[in-house]
C-alpha cells in the first residue's frame, strides 16, 4: 500500500519534528523580510537589502568546512533546541533600536554559522525518524510545509511590518523561534549520535573530501547548489524591483515551490524522477527572462509562480544523492548540501544586488536567469540515469559502523 503524507503522522516523533521545522521556517521568513525592509528604508541600497535577507548564507560554507562533523556526533534534540534558541536571540538583537548596520550584519553572519550545522543535524535526524523508503516523502512534506509557511510568513511579515514596524516583526520572529525550541525539547526523545569520536575541523575536511571525491556526488552537489542559487539571487531583488508588491512576489514564489515539491515528492513515478530534474531546473529560470521587459505586478507574479514549480528538482536530486552516501555520513552529507545551497544563495544575492546597483533590478534579474539556464545545460549531461552510479567510497575514519 503506498504511503501518503497523512501516514507520516503515525510515525513516532515525526509530528513534533515537522511542527518545529515549520516554526523555524516561519521565524526565518518573517525576520528576513523585516530586516530587508528595515535595511532598504535606511540605505536605499539594493545590494544591502539583498544582503539583509540572505546575508546569513555567507557563513554557511565556512561552517560546512569546520563544523559539519558535529552533525553526526551531537545528540540531535539538544543541538536543534539550542540552535532554535540562538535564532530567537539573534532576531531579538536585530530588533534593538538604533543597532548599527555593521552590528546587524555581524549578527546575521553569526546566525549563518550556527545554521550551517542545523541543516545537517535536522536532515540527518530525519533519516532516523523515518524508514529509508519514506525519506523522499518526508522531505517532500517538509518542503511543502516550508512553501505554505513561507507564504504565510511573508503575508504575516508584511502585515507586521505595516502594522507594527520592521522591529516589531523581528520580535514576532523571535517568538516563533522560541516556540520551535520548546516543541523540539518536549516532542523528541534523546538518541545517541550517529557517529563516534569528537567533532573537529580535520574530521569535517576528511568526510567532505570523501563525499566530494566521487564524480556522481560532485555533480549532484553542483546541480543542487548553482541553478537554485542563481534564481534565489533573482528573488533577492523583489524589494528593489517593486517595493509595494514584494510580499506578493515572495508569496507567489513560495506557492510555486509548494506545487513543485508536491508533484516531485508525492506524485511523480520513479521512472520519471530520474529524468525530470534538468527540465525542472530550466523551468526554474526561463520565466525570469520576462523581467527584462519590466512586467507589472500581475504578469510578474505569474512568471514567478510558474518558475518556482522548478524548485521541485531539488527533491529529485536529493533522493539520488542519499542513495550514494557512505554509511554514517548522512548528517554531514545533507548538511553539506544545505550549507552549500545557502552559500550559493547568499553569493548570488550579493551578485544580483551588485549588478542591480550599477544597472537596474530588471537587468540583474534577467542576467542571473540566463546564467542559471547555462549552468543547468552544462550539468544536465552528467545527471543522466546512466551517469549516476551507486558506488560509495569507504566509510571515513571516526564514522559509526
Amino acid at each position: 500500500m503506498p504511503r501518503t503524507y497523512r501516514s507520516l503522522a503515525r510515525t513516532p516523533e515525526f509530528t513534533p519534528f515537522f511542527l518545529a521545522s515549520a516554526l523555524r521556517v516561519g521565524a526565518s521568513t518573517v525576520s528576513g523580510l523585516a530586516l530587508a525592509v528595515l535595511v532598504y528604508e535606511r540605505t536605499r541600497s539594493p545590494l544591502l537589502a539583498a544582503l539583509g535577507m540572505f546575508g546569513p548564507s555567507f557563513t554557511q560554507m565556512l561552517g560546512a568546512t569546520v563544523l559539519l562533523s558535529a552533525a553526526d556526533r551531537l545528540e540531535p534534540r539538544t543541538a536543534l533546541t539550542r540552535l532554535s534558541l540562538l535564532a530567537a536571540l539573534a532576531a531579538a538583537v536585530l530588533a534593538v533600536p538604533a543597532l548599527p548596520l555593521w552590528a546587524a550584519f555581524a549578527v546575521l553572519l553569526a546566525q549563518g554559522l550556527a545554521d550551517s550545522l542545523g541543516g545537517g543535524v535536522r536532515y540527518g535526524l530525519l533519516t532516523e525518524i523515518l524508514p529509508p523508503q519514506d525519506y523522499l516523502l518526508g522531505r517532500s512534506l517538509l518542503a511543502v510545509s516550508a512553501g505554505v509557511t513561507q507564504i504565510a510568513g511573508f503575508a504575516l511579515g508584511g502585515v507586521l511590518v505595516a502594522a507594527l514596524s520592521p522591529r516589531g516583526a523581528l520580535l514576532a520572529a523571535a517568538c516563533l523561534a522560541l516556540a520551535a525550541a520548546l516543541t523540539l525539547r518536549t516532542g523528541l526523545r534523546r538518541r545517541p549520535p550517529r557517529a563516534v569520536g569528537r567533532p573537529s575541523p580535520a574530521q569535517t575536511w576528511r568526510t567532505n573530501a570523501t563525499l566530494f571525491a566521487d564524480p556522481s556526488r560532485r555533480t549532484l552537489y553542483l546541480a543542487l547548489w548553482l541553478p537554485n542559487g542563481l534564481i534565489v539571487g533573482c528573488e533577492s531583488l523583489f524589494v528593489p524591483y517593486d517595493p509595494a508588491h514584494a510580499g506578493l512576489l515572495f508569496g507567489c514564489a513560495a506557492a510555486g515551490m509548494l506545487v513543485g515539491d508536491t508533484l516531485g515528492g508525492r506524485y511523480l513515478p520513479a521512472r520519471w524522477r530520474a529524468r525530470l530534474a534538468s527540465p525542472l531546473q530550466l523551468l526554474l529560470a526561463a520565466p525570469y527572462l520576462l523581467f527584462l521587459l519590466e512586467p507589472g505586478p500581475v504578469p510578474a507574479a505569474a512568471a514567478v509562480t510558474l518558475a518556482s514549480v522548478g524548485y521541485g528538482a531539488g527533491l529529485l536530486l536529493q533522493e539520488r544523492l542519499v542513495a550514494l552516501l557512505p554509511a554514517g555520513t548522512q548528517g554531514q552529507a545533507l548538511g553539506l548540501h544545505s550549507a552549500g545551497m545557502l552559500t550559493a544563495q547568499g553569493l548570488c544575492a550579493a551578485l544580483a544586488g551588485a549588478v542591480a546597483q550599477f544597472t537596474s533590478a530588471p537587468v540583474a534579474i534577467t542576467a542571473l536567469a540566463c546564467a542559471s539556464v547555462v549552468v543547468t545545460l552544462v550539468l544536465a549531461r552528467g545527471l543522466g540515469p546512466s551517469r549516476l552510479r551507486v558506488h560509495p567510497l569507504p566509510v571515513p575514519r571516526g564514522s559509526a559502523q
